[in-house]
C-alpha cells in the first residue's frame, strides 16, 4: 500500500512541478527508464516466486540504471551510441518479456 501511495504522490508531484530534464542527460533517460522497468519486473517476478529481497531489488534497480546509462555513454564517446542503445534496449526488452511471461504464468497458472 505504501508503494502505491508513493507512486500516486510521485505522479502528482511530477505533473505539478513539471521538472526539466537537462539536455546533457536526455539521450540516457529512455535507456534508464527501460533498465528501471527491467528491475521492477524482475522484482515482481521474485516476489511471486517467494524469493524477493528488498536489498537485492534496490541494488539491482540502481546498478541496472547506471550500467545501461554507462554503456550508452561509452557508445556515444566511441561513435556507436545508436547501436549500443539499440543493443541495450533489445537485451533489456528480452529480460522484461521473459519476466512478464513468468509473471503471467504465476498469475493465470498458464
Amino acid at each position: 500500500m505504501i508503494a502505491v501511495l508513493g507512486l500516486i504522490v510521485g505522479v502528482v508531484v511530477g505533473l505539478v512541478v513539471r521538472p526539466v530534464v537537462p539536455t546533457v542527460v536526455e539521450p540516457y533517460l529512455p535507456i534508464a527508464v527501460v533498465a528501471a522497468l527491467d528491475a521492477v519486473f524482475g522484482g515482481l517476478r521474485a516476489m511471486l516466486d517467494g524469493i524477493f529481497d528488498d536489498k537485492v531489488f534496490v541494488v539491482s534497480f540502481l546498478s541496472n540504471v547506471v550500467v545501461a546509462a554507462l554503456i550508452v555513454f561509452l557508445g556515444d564517446k566511441l561513435g556507436v551510441g545508436a547501436q549500443l542503445s539499440t543493443g541495450v534496449v533489445v537485451v533489456l526488452g528480452i529480460r522484461i518479456f521473459s519476466n512478464a511471461a513468468a509473471i503471467r504464468r504465476h498469475v493465470f497458472r498458464a
